[in-house]
């Protein structure tokens, strides 16, 4: 039986890029681990929702067999939020992609990209 599914996001450093996560929308570092003396991993959280970051160098010790895949552009993320105007609002100074939109599936979103350039959609359902 699936539990949950938490994206693993791999980067070359990890620290340059908490700021969109940590600043702007309020995770907090629920776990840090080192390697060497930056950041190898990291799971960020908020509201029940987690991400993991990891640091290239870091992959390549904790599981070099998979470190030497090739890791294709980004998957974007897509989270379902209950104030979409909130969130717009602790996206300043964020790459923001669109604005605003409403979709075929009846949801207004937001698309952001992170410094590391992963796509990111938030979306509020209309009626919620």
């Amino acid at each position: 039986m699936l539990k949950k599914l938490t994206p693993v996001i791999v980067v070359e450093e990890i620290e340059p890029h908490l700021s969109f996560w940590v600043d702007l929308l309020g995770f907090e570092i629920a776990i840090e681990v080192l390697e060497g003396e930056r950041l190898g991993f990291v799971i960020l959280a908020k509201d029940g929702v987690e991400l993991m970051m990891q640091s290239r160098a870091s992959l390549r010790v904790d599981n070099p067999k998979i470190a030497g895949e090739p890791y294709r552009e980004h998957t974007p993320l897509y989270f379902e939020v209950d104030d979409l105007d909130g969130i717009k609002r602790a996206l300043v100074g964020a790459d923001v992609l669109i604005a605003e939109r409403t979709t075929f599936y009846r949801a207004r979103e937001t698309i952001v990209r992170t410094s590391y350039g992963q796509v990111v959609t938030f979306a509020q359902r209309l009626g919620s």
